[in-house]
């Protein structure tokens, strides 16, 4: 069932199935966290984190899961790696925990990451899986780091906290609204990218939470 080699896997899910900028979903924690470019790259890393385990899980347990309770199984896997992360991050990043840790345990719900545990990895072997995984997560974390790093400069003037401009040039770029502003621009430019240059037909449609 592999899809290409292990490069073109990865390749894949940066960019022909980038999570935010083509396929649209779990936007809204994605937006909530980047109004600081330290936020957007943590709650990048968790999820890269928790789409790798739970791939890797799902492949190696594969055989042993009945098809009619598959998505229960796949559910508690997300959430058992979900946990992981969660207690790491509260342990070891405690001033970035108390912004973004709700966030972090929303990404149980996060469609991306139990869509390819049954698309692909409860069909492929473990290393497959696992380069699908970590190209998936890059793409979540690539697309992260350009949001936060537009919103926070544009917002505060600041990356990663350090003072760049000297001020706050566009204050609503760190609003809600202005996350979102943000995001349908860079997802027009990097759509018209595609289109333009690589013969990609867009965005793959509109998701949820």
């Amino acid at each position: 069932m592999q899809q290409g080699t292990n490069w073109e896997l990865i390749k894949n899910g940066m960019f022909k199935e980038n999570t935010l900028f083509r396929m649209a979903i779990s936007l809204c924690p994605a937006i909530a966290v980047t109004a600081s470019m330290k936020n957007g790259i943590l709650m990048g890393v968790a999820v890269l984190f928790v789409q790798v385990m739970v791939n890797m899980t799902v492949s190696s347990i594969r055989q042993f899961i009945n098809p009619r309770i598959r998505l229960p199984i796949y559910m508690i896997v997300i959430a058992g790696w979900v946990s992981v992360i969660d207690m790491t991050m509260a342990a070891y990043a405690r001033e970035a925990y108390k912004q973004i840790g709700l966030y972090i345990q929303l990404i149980v719900a996060f469609a991306s990451i139990l869509a390819k545990a049954e698309s692909f990895a409860s069909k492929n072997k473990i290393v497959p899986s696992m380069m699908d995984g970590v190209g998936m997560g890059l793409g979540f974390l690539l697309a992260m780091i350009v949001i936060s790093f537009f919103r926070e400069l544009l917002g505060k003037g600041t990356l990663l906290g350090l003072d760049i401009a000297g001020g706050k040039p566009l204050l609503i770029m760190v609003l809600p609204a202005g996350g979102f502003f943000a995001f349908g621009l860079l997802m027009g430019f990097f759509n018209w990218i595609d289109i333009r240059f690589f013969g990609g037909k867009g965005a793959g449609g509109a998701g949820g939470h």
